[in-house]
C-alpha cells in the first residue's frame, strides 16, 4: 500500500501544471491535475467511475466479445456438457488459427475502412503453390514456404497498387482477386482437383505436432510463463521509462494484479489443454503473431501512420505520410497473412484441394475481425479482435456440432452475431460523437 501511495503522490505532483487564461494575464494561476491520476487515487471505486465514463461514452472495447463468449459456453454447456470438455476446447484452439491468420491481415485493411474479398482465394492459392513447390517439383519444404508466403505478399502489393495508384475502388480490385486468383488455384490442381503434401517439414510442424516437443505436457506451461514473464518485464520496463520522462505510470501494485491474473489464466488454460491434446504449434505461431502485429501496430511509427490514414486521408496527407505507400503496403500484409493461412490449411488437410480457402472462409475471416471489435469504418481496432473473434466463430460452430445441427443453422446464428457486432460498433460510434470523443 505505501509504494502505491507514494507513487500517486509523486505523479500528483509530476503531473500538475499551471495554466492562466490567455486573454487575462493577471489572472489567478490554475492547476490541472491529469485525470487519471485522479482515477488511481480514487482506488477501485475511481476504476469503476471511469468504466462506467467509457461505456456510457461509447467506449466498450472487448467488453461485447467476453460477454458474448460468456453466454456461448453457458448455453452449449447446458445443451452439451462435453463443450467445455478439454478435448473440446483443445479442438476449438486448434482450428481457429487458420481462418485467424487470414482475419489478422483483414484487420490491417479494416483500420483503413477498406475491404479485402481475396484473402480466401490467396489462401487456397498459397496451399496450391506449395504443393506444387514440393510435390511436382521436388523443393525443399522450407524454400517452398517462404516463396508461397512471398508471392502472397506480392499479390497482395499488386493490389493495392491497383487501389492506391490507379484509383480503382478496393472492392472490385479484392472482388477481381478473389476470382482470379481462385481461377488461377483450380488450374494449378488440374483435373485430379487434389495434391496429397507429405507429413513432413512446414506440414508437419503446422499441422501434427504439438509445441516444444510431440506428445510433451512442457510446452503449454513453457508458453503460459514466457506469457507471464513477458506481460511483468514490458510493464516493469514501461513504468521506470514513463518516470524516467515525468508521466503517469502504473503502480507496481496494479502491474502486480495484472500479471497474476493474467498468470492464472495462463496456466489454468495450460493444464486444460495438457490434459487433452496440449497446445499446438499453429497456435504458438498464431498467438506470436498477434505479439508482433500488436507491437508494430502500437509502438511503431509505422502503426501510427496505418491509424492516422484510416482516421482521416486528408488529415494524413497535411501530416506527411504516405497515404499510397501505406495502403500498398497494408494490402500487402493482408496478402501476406493470407498466405500463411493457406499453410495452415494445408498443414491441417496434408493437401491442396478444390475447396482450399473456398465455402465461407472469407466470410468468416471478415467476421472473426469485426466480432472481435474492430470497426469497418476505419480507424479503430486491435489485432487481438482476430483472436476474440475467432473464439466465438469456433466456439459456435464446434457447438453446434456437438448438437448435430445443420450447416444452415450455423450460417444463420454466425450472421446474426455478425450483425449484432456491426449494430454495437454503429451505436458505439454515436455514442462517442454524442460524448465529444468521435
Amino acid at each position: 500500500m505505501s509504494d502505491t501511495s507514494n507513487t500517486v503522490k509523486k505523479e500528483s505532483a509530476e503531473s500538475q501544471t499551471t495554466v492562466a487564461p490567455a486573454d487575462d494575464p493577471t489572472a489567478a494561476a490554475v492547476s490541472v491535475v491529469d485525470p487519471r491520476l485522479l482515477i488511481r487515487e480514487e482506488g477501485f471505486k475511481g476504476y469503476i467511475t471511469e468504466f462506467k465514463r467509457k461505456v456510457k461514452g461509447g467506449e466498450l472495447g472487448s467488453l461485447p466479445v467476453v460477454a458474448g463468449l460468456i453466454v456461448i459456453g453457458v448455453i452449449f454447456q447446458l445443451q452439451n456438457s462435453r463443450f467445455l470438455s478439454a478435448d473440446n476446447l483443445s479442438n476449438i484452439s486448434y482450428y481457429l488459427s487458420a481462418t485467424g491468420m487470414l482475419a489478422v491481415g483483414l484487420v490491417f485493411v479494416l483500420l483503413l475502412g477498406e475491404i479485402d474479398l481475396s484473402v480466401g482465394s490467396v489462401s487456397g492459392l498459397a496451399s496450391t503453390l506449395f504443393a506444387v513447390f514440393v510435390v511436382n517439383h521436388g523443393m525443399n519444404g522450407w524454400l517452398a514456404l517462404v516463396l508461397t508466403i512471398v508471392t502472397g505478399i506480392g499479390i497482395g502489393a499488386l493490389q493495392g497498387f491497383f487501389f492506391a495508384r490507379i484509383g480503382v475502388p478496393a472492392f472490385v480490385v479484392t472482388l477481381a482477386g478473389f476470382l482470379g486468383w481462385n481461377g488461377l488455384m483450380l488450374w494449378l490442381l488440374g483435373s485430379s482437383g487434389t495434391i496429397n503434401i507429405p507429413d513432413s517439414g512446414p506440414v508437419h510442424l503446422l499441422g501434427q505436432s504439438s509445441f516444444f516437443m510431440d506428445q510433451s505436457i512442457a510446452g503449454a506451461y513453457i508458453l503460459a510463463a514466457l506469457g507471464t514473464a513477458s506481460l511483468l518485464f514490458g510493464s516493469l520496463i514501461d513504468q521506470r521509462r514513463r518516470k524516467a520522462a515525468g508521466v503517469p505510470f502504473r503502480p507496481t501494485s496494479e502491474i502486480a494484479l495484472r500479471v497474476g491474473l493474467l498468470a492464472v489464466a495462463a496456466f489454468v488454460t495450460a493444464a486444460v489443454l495438457n490434459s487433452s491434446a496440449g497446445v499446438s504449434n499453429s497456435l504458438v505461431i498464431f498467438l506470436a503473431s498477434l505479439v508482433i502485429v500488436d507491437f508494430v501496430l502500437r509502438r511503431t511509427p509505422y502503426g501510427r501512420k496505418v491509424f492516422a490514414v484510416g482516421g482521416g486521408i486528408e488529415a494524413a496527407r497535411r501530416a506527411g505520410i504516405n497515404v499510397s505507400m501505406i495502403r500498398i503496403t497494408v494490402f500487402a500484409i493482408s496478402g501476406g497473412f493470407a498466405a500463411v493461412g493457406g499453410m495452415f490449411f494445408a498443414g491441417q488437410t496434408q493437401s491442396a484441394t478444390l475447396n482450399a480457402g473456398g465455402g465461407n472462409t472469407l466470410m468468416l475471416a471478415i467476421a472473426a475481425a469485426v466480432i472481435g471489435g474492430t470497426s469497418l469504418f476505419g480507424g479503430r481496432g486491435t489485432v487481438w479482435s482476430a483472436l476474440l473473434g475467432m473464439l466465438v466463430i469456433q466456439s459456435i460452430q464446434t457447438g453446434l456440432d456437438l448438437l448435430n445441427m445443420n450447416t444452415s443453422i450455423q450460417y444463420m446464428i454466425t450472421g446474426g452475431v455478425l450483425l449484432g457486432a456491426v449494430v454495437i460498433d454503429s451505436v458505439s460510434r454515436k455514442s462517442q460523437k454524442a460524448a465529444g470523443r468521435g
